[in-house]
């Protein structure tokens, strides 16, 4: 029965922490990029998850099966979401590249703040009910004795994602041309790579990955409201921080370390806990090893 609980347990850690993972990816992108805490990465993930929700709402008196439902609703979402991080770029960021860096972290802040009110305006601040899409594996009886269809679902999609992006950036040209300008943007540019058509590809896949997430976990816990994205996206960041910011295998493994750390002190402690380690966490991440788990060292040149 323990043993049964410890799997429980660890599953759910993956679940959460494949999510963490997915919203830190686009942190850490953007970072590595042009060295920017995107503070409002948070609020695309929470966007994501209304997206999906009016979209559902609308295709449930339609006739259309559950999966067909989530599929289209995931779709829209994430198309909606790049457009959202597309214009949160030009807007809020590009006209403050060339200032300092207080003044783009300035900008962040107030764009999560806007869109948080937004949100309320156009929707509501109360807690709405999202359909549960995810349907039941009948097939996989044991796997469902200590893991939901849910979380089968979240696992499965977070890893493919990584795994396509991974090769993406990896293996395409776009993906070098990422690599390229993360690494010198001065030198990219000289090269006759269009850094400014780079950075808004990155805010793109953030916000897309941020969307698919947001979908996800809504579906997964059955209701949405618009201040899940604040601390998401606060635990998204202590994620890519304890990985290393601006390492993408760094984001995947902080969002499963924070993910199982929070799941196994809920189950083993207390969820009143888990906040505590999740900033507990990035305090001494900062304090001990501020390159984080995978990140490397960068050496200042005078």
């Amino acid at each position: 029965m323990d043993f049964q609980y410890f799997l429980e347990l660890f599953f759910g850690g993956l679940t959460r922490g494949s999510i963490y993972a997915l919203i830190a990816l686009g942190y850490t992108l953007v970072y590595g990029i042009i060295q920017l805490i995107n503070f409002a990465h948070g609020e695309v993930y929470m966007l994501g998850a209304f997206t999906a929700l009016i979209v559902a709402g609308i295709l449930g008196f339609t006739g259309f099966p559950a999966v067909g439902i989530l599929l289209v609703a995931a779709l829209v979402a994430v198309v909606w979401c790049a457009a959202y991080g597309y214009t949160l770029e030009k807007v809020a960021y590009k006209p403050l590249r060339g200032a300092p860096r207080l003044s783009p972290l300035i900008s962040a802040i107030g764009m999560s703040i806007f869109l948080q009110n937004y949100v309320i305006l156009a929707q509501t601040s109360d807690f709405v009910p999202f359909p549960r899409l995810i349907p039941e594996f009948d097939f996989l009886e044991y796997i469902d004795y200590i893991m939901g269809p849910s979380d089968l679902v979240i696992l499965v999609t977070s890893t493919c994602t990584m795994i396509a992006l991974t090769l993406f950036i990896h293996y395409t040209r776009m993906g070098k041309a990422m690599r390229a300008t993360a690494q010198n943007r001065k030198m990219a540019m000289l090269l006759g790579i269009d850094a400014d058509r780079i950075i808004s590809l990155t805010f793109i896949i953030g916000s897309a990955l941020a969307a698919v997430g947001g979908v996800l976990i809504a579906s997964h816990m059955g209701q949405v409201n618009f201040n899940i994205g604040f601390l998401a996206g606060m635990k998204a960041f202590t994620a890519a921080v304890l990985g290393g910011i601006g390492s993408i295998p760094g984001a995947m493994v902080g969002g499963l370390v924070l993910g199982l750390c929070e799941s196994f002190t809920t189950g083993y402690l207390s969820g009143n806990y888990e906040d505590v380690l999740a900033f507990g966490i990035l305090i001494l991440i900062l304090i001990f090893r501020p390159d984080g788990i995978l990140g490397k060292a960068t050496v200042q040149k005078v």
